[in-house]
């Protein structure tokens, strides 16, 4: 068959394989991805092989989801030999490994052990002919039993004709045991507790939160709100069930969370990235981006954008009920149970959570139930029986079937990494509500115009808007950038030349470092703006609060002065300096 199919491999596997390794080893481990959803709980057991000069790794795709995006450039990413879905049934192999149901598993030549790919196993899928979401991932057991299946712990996924195919069923915890007895006694003999090594990984990276949220560009005193979606019609992100809260919610939140009090990122379900495409999402999402929105990537830094989170706006899927584990607040826009075992836990959690109501206040809902949360013993209790110990019962649990001693080092799961630096962009317009009493002044900014009457308010417009007639009407024009940055000109320069461009507008701003930036005022001049490095918060904000001042009659002495800024619950004493000698009154 190897020689038949030109996708075959035939190195390190083949008929004449031999002739051509460079190493033979004793153990063949098949990694099994049904889609990049499964997938990604396999790369959390990778770690256990390595090392491991015995032991040969070789990766395959069912190809039996809908969800088939992604998975190439994860197996490159992975760099591992790539079997075709029937090579992978025709070769001999120690073990494989999946974290999914999906696909002729039972076709498989080895023993095999199968994995959650969520917090045990809470999901329901229709029986065959009832409208599966899956084609081809139905039930292998039509007519067994009267109640809707539960995705891995049910006859009509753990048995083809009548007796069980899986050596080795992963569970979490004894509730998903006491499930499976009663859902199929057959394949109780199967079962395997060894903790949950997506959940441990996340408890091991948790003293490097404030990492994670420094990588995230979330400052000082702002609160990281994390929107997540399951991937169904019913989810957050979904339109399913005559609810499609998200389109109209995500410019109401950037409107009526103060933007430097509030960091927003969210968290799609692989299968929602893939299914319609990375560029499709950030094309549906474009507003919410350009007014601070990060997308989180679904594979490798969800758990950490979990980790650094205040508080979770999402639904009745997995990541949820981690964070709730996790013993953050969760508040569910979306809650639908009659996809979900009645028996499982995240049932009861998604009963008695907090319900975002989107057409409530968006912003008080969302201090209230920072406030007043109380972490639930529950979710944390029933995602893992074993928390810290995933590793070691794992790969004790897959040597076992491959009939090989264990490496002598110990077992350990690869840390969560640290994600590239990724602060909001906002070209999106602010309004600024600012308020100056002698040198203090106390600003907020949001893309929603200001409720507050007292005060002053003015509209601060990045460069790059996407909407030009924006910057004509204009109170503050601002972009970042280097100093020395060639294609803009000293910050001096790009100040002048906006201000002559828009003639309407007073202030123009170019943001050159975290705590600093350059300021011209209209008929004032420029000014350098600089705080210390304890004052984290966008030197945009500072620009705005320098134009409240001479909007209010303040002016700045040639020797300079210092203003006190009151943003997001912080005060930080910011020096404003003439730029340049001779330029306090410069024209532009």
């Amino acid at each position: 068959m190897g020689s038949a199919d030109p996708l075959a491999v035939r190195v390190p596997v083949g008929e004449d394989a031999h002739l051509w390794t460079s190493r033979s080893t004793s153990r063949k481990v098949l990694l099994v991805a049904h889609n990049v959803t499964s997938a990604g709980r396999l790369l959390d057991v990778l770690p256990l092989f390595r090392d491991d000069f015995r032991v040969q790794l070789l990766v395959t795709s069912t190809e039996s989801s809908p969800f088939r995006a992604g998975l190439p450039e994860l197996f490159a990413e992975l760099g591992f030999p790539v079997l075709p879905w029937e090579q992978a049934r025709s070769t001999p192999v120690d073990l494989a490994v999946s974290a999914s149901f999906g696909g002729q598993l039972h076709a498989l030549q080895g023993k095999l052990s199968v994995l959650s790919h969520g917090v045990g196993y809470t999901k329901k899928l229709p029986k065959p002919g009832a409208g599966s979401r899956e084609p081809g991932a139905g039930s292998r057991e039509p007519g067994a039993g009267s109640r809707e299946p539960t995705f891995g712990l049910s006859r009509e996924w753990l048995l083809v004709d009548g007796e069980p195919f899986v050596d080795g069923l992963v569970l979490s915890h004894p509730e998903q045991f006491e499930r499976l007895r009663r859902a199929c006694p057959e394949a109780v003999s199967s079962a395997v507790f060894a903790g949950d090594p997506c959940f441990d990984r996340m408890l091991t990276a948790l003293p490097h939160r404030d990492r994670f949220r420094r990588a995230l560009g979330v400052r000082t005193g702002q609160r990281l709100v994390v929107l997540n979606s399951t991937w169904n019609p019913e989810g957050f992100f979904g339109n399913g069930g005559g609810k499609d809260v998200l389109p109209s919610l995500l410019p109401r939140l950037t409107a009526e969370l103060p933007a430097d009090e509030y960091r927003l990122a969210a968290i799609l379900h692989p299968n929602i990235w893939y299914g319609h495409g990375p560029g499709q999402i950030r094309a549906w999402l474009d507003r919410a981006r350009r007014s601070g929105l990060t997308l989180i990537d679904p594979v490798h830094d969800w758990r950490q954008a979990l980790i650094a989170a205040d508080v979770v706006l999402g639904d009745f899927g997995a990541v949820s009920y981690y964070a709730a584990a996790l013993g953050l607040p969760v508040m569910l826009a979306a809650a639908a149970q009659d996809r979900l075992d009645p028996d499982a836990p995240l049932v009861s959690f998604v009963r008695d959570a907090p319900r975002l109501d989107p057409h409530g206040l968006l912003r008080e809902q969302v201090e209230r139930v920072l406030t007043g949360h109380r972490p639930l013993a529950e979710p944390a209790a029933f995602t893992t029986s074993a928390p810290g110990a995933s590793a070691a019962l794992l790969r004790q649990h897959f040597y076992r079937l491959m009939d090989l001693p264990e490496p002598e080092a110990p077992a350990l799961l690869e840390p969560l990494p640290l994600p590239a630096y990724d602060p909001p962009r906002r070209t999106a317009p602010l309004h600024v509500w600012t308020h100056v009493r002698g040198t203090d002044v106390t600003i907020e900014r949001s893309t929603g115009r200001p409720h507050r009457t007292d005060g002053r308010s003015h509209l601060a417009v990045h460069e790059d808007s996407l909407d030009p007639d924006s910057l004509e009407s204009a109170d503050v024009i601002t972009r970042e950038g280097q100093p020395d940055d060639p294609r803009l000109g000293s910050p001096e320069a790009w100040t002048a030349e906006v201000l002559r461009r828009y003639p309407r507008c007073p202030v123009a701003a170019y943001v050159t470092g975290p705590h600093t930036c350059t300021v011209r005022i209209r008929d004032h001049g420029a000014f350098r703006l600089s705080a210390g490095p304890g004052a984290d918060t966008d030197p945009a904000a500072y620009a705005s609060s320098l134009a409240a001042w001479f909007a209010t009659g303040g002016t700045v002495p040639p020797a300079g002065i210092t203003l006190r800024v009151h943003v997001a619950g912080g005060v930080h004493p910011v020096t404003v300096e003439p730029a340049l000698a001779g330029d306090l009154a410069a024209q532009p």
